[in-house]
């Protein structure tokens, strides 16, 4: 895969990392010997602070505040990357949300969906040959019409399919640029923002998923958005983390 720098390290963008999932694959992929550019939308400080430790760990890391569901933003986010480094490595689309108490009606598929497709083109001119995008999302949004969702997160599951939808009906644009898709697809993660979201409006829903086993860490799910930057794989190819109930529909 291609590098952007003299060092040999790949540069990668990760969106909505300065918390949770986001936060702990730049961890991962600092240790690695990449240097990870860590979006936030509002906490700088946060974000500030895994900076911090990330170089403090031997890893290089910098940050980048964006609003990715503003396209003026977006652009500027894109920009900047180029700028600074020259282009892009691997693009890790992990912002999203929708869950909100204050959301705005329609915000859900403004972020996740016309925001990642709007981001995705917009960087894909600057992605290295070999560079990669990689999706996260969810089971309950993966199999969305297949498996039954609790309703407060209905809006949030049919909007990030039709996002995964939109970009994998990019993967030939983006095999014409050398570029190729992953999608990291996990059961409810542990102590993430979405399940406490979710535990104050419908403790049941997350009870429920319980109890066909331990839900992953984020540890786990971050390790394999990780690794999902790296390896070989047919375009589109996805990643699944826990949830044997939704295992067995990914077989049929």
């Amino acid at each position: 895969m291609g590098t952007t720098d003299n060092t040999g390290r790949r540069i990668v963008l990760i969106t909505g990392a300065s918390r949770g999932i986001g936060a702990e694959t730049a961890r991962v992929l600092a240790a690695r010997g990449d240097h990870v550019v860590i979006n936030y939308r509002e906490k700088r400080k946060r974000a500030d602070d895994l900076a911090e430790q990330i170089a403090a760990a031997g890893g290089s890391a910098s940050v980048a505040g964006a609003d990715i569901a503003e396209p003026d933003a977006a652009r500027t986010l894109i920009d900047r990357v180029v700028a600074e480094f020259g282009g892009l490595d691997v693009l890790v689309l992990n912002a999203s949300g929708g869950l909100e108490r204050d959301a705005a009606p329609g915000y859900a598929m403004a972020i996740n969906r016309d925001a990642q497709r709007r981001l995705v083109r917009t960087a894909l001119p600057f992605l290295r040959s070999g560079g990669r995008v990689v999706f996260v999302t969810s089971h309950q949004a993966h199999f969305h019409g297949r498996k039954p969702v609790p309703a407060d997160y209905e809006p949030i599951a049919a909007s990030k399919r039709a996002g995964e939808d939109e970009l994998r009906a990019m993967i030939p644009r983006l095999a014409a640029h050398g570029v190729d898709l992953r999608v990291v697809s996990g059961d409810m993660i542990d102590g993430t923002i979405i399940v406490r979201l979710l535990e104050r409006r419908n403790p049941d829903a997350v009870s429920a998923r319980k109890e066909h086993g331990e839900l992953p860490t984020v540890a786990e799910f971050a390790a394999a958005v990780a690794a999902a930057t790296e390896g070989v794989a047919e375009s589109g190819h996805t990643v699944y983390v826990g949830g044997p109930d939704y295992l067995a529909l990914s077989a049929t």
